[in-house]
């Protein structure tokens, strides 16, 4: 008999949670895991108990960040301490990238022959590439879940780095076509922050787009966590919005949209995989803002920058700018080749995801976990 793989797992937010409940779920294919760590609800339904609740991870911002910088510290050095007393097979740290780094350098530091790999890269390709050389010798790898980053990483002489594909890939369907009539996705992130900054200009747009003939409703896909709370902060908007939560809901609203506004995050790569037409926003903190300014970020959309072209509006602001983002948004209902456009851009990043680039294909990430892993016989 084989003794099982014991896997450290850590997950910041629902994008990451997802990825890791993926990954644990893989692994089972293969082998017998037990597995602990840190995440959500997608974690626990594969059966990992989260140390503390992942929601205190899941904040951007210095605005949001400064006022928890002590807890967060705290709750790095629990998990780091965690680790070391545990002494898991391998720990995978999915995304959460400042709070990743410091939990692997502390845990490299006490005791550096425990395995950790980083799941999804830093974004050090659009902001201070010399990112990438830190994450030496702390991380003994990344698993990267977008197809140029592979490339970029060795450029930047970051840790081994492979390609693992992105699990929306498999559970999202691709449409050729886009619907005649549907609804309009509306996308304000999860955050507190996020909300906070983007709910007021989702009403706005709502409002303004509710006239179009081609618009049936509005739907705001969330977390579950987030479903009760969002019902109420939305019930007393002029125009009615359904509020849904679960993957399957989220996916059954991108089959049926006709276009969707949403937040710069892991939502826009989900939805160019289901050939959803969007318009994307944010609304910046100060400090977000220097950071653009400061690197000159090219593009801030996941499918603008795969592509790297200028595919999908980006809407970036520091105040709220309803009238720009209600004209990006009617430009994809007004019947143009627009959102045409949009969807023949967003089949070649399907194909990129599915299969990866001739250098750096697709691979398994389970795999990769595995090649850490020296099983003993009982």
């Amino acid at each position: 008999m084989t003794t099982p793989l014991r896997l450290f797992v850590l997950a910041g937010e629902p994008s990451g949670d997802r990825i890791g409940a993926d990954l644990v779920q893989r692994l089972r294919q293969r082998v017998t895991v037990e597995a602990s760590g840190v995440g959500g609800e997608a974690l626990s339904s594969v059966g990992v108990a989260s140390l503390f609740d992942m929601n205190e991870l899941s904040i951007m911002g210095w605005a949001d960040v400064l006022p928890r910088l002590p807890k967060l510290l705290w709750r790095a050095r629990q998990v780091a301490r965690r680790i070391v007393k545990t002494r898991p097979d391998v720990v995978v740290l999915v995304d959460s990238q400042v709070f990743s780094e410091v939990v692997a350098k502390q845990v490299y530091r006490a005791a550096p022959d425990i395995p950790v790999l980083l799941c999804v890269a830093p974004a050090a390709w659009a902001w201070k590439p010399e990112r990438a050389q830190h994450l030496n010798p702390h991380f003994r790898e990344v698993m990267a879940v977008l197809p140029f980053e592979p490339a970029f990483m060795r450029s930047a002489g970051g840790p081994e780095t492979h390609y693992v594909g992105h699990p929306a890939v498999n559970a999202l369907s691709f449409r050729p076509e886009i619907p005649a009539h549907g609804p309009v996705l509306l996308l304000p992130g999860s955050r507190d922050g996020e909300l906070r900054r983007h709910l007021p200009l989702m009403r706005e747009i709502a409002e303004r787009l509710a006239t179009r003939p081609n618009v049936t409703g509005f739907i705001l896909p969330t977390p579950r966590r987030l479903e009760a709370s969002l019902k109420q902060r939305v019930a007393d908007w002029p125009v009615p919005v359904d509020v849904v939560s679960g993957e399957e809901r989220k996916a059954s609203a991108m089959a049926s949209a006709i276009a969707a506004v949403a937040v710069t995050g892991t939502v826009t790569l989900e939805l160019a995989l289901a050939g959803v037409p969007m318009v994307t926003t944010y609304v910046a903190d100060k400090g977000q803002a220097k950071r653009w300014l400061k690197y000159k970020v090219k593009f801030a959309s996941l499918p603008n920058i795969i592509l790297d072209q200028a595919l999908v509006p980006e809407i970036l602001q520091l105040e709220p700018d309803p009238e720009a983002l209600a004209a990006a948004a009617v430009s994809l209902l007004d019947g143009s080749d627009t959102a045409r456009t949009q969807l023949a851009g967003f089949a070649k990043i399907r194909a990129l995801m599915e299969f990866g680039t001739a250098d750096d294909p697709r691979v398994d990430p389970a795999e990769r976990v595995l090649t850490y892993w020296s099983p003993k016989k009982q």
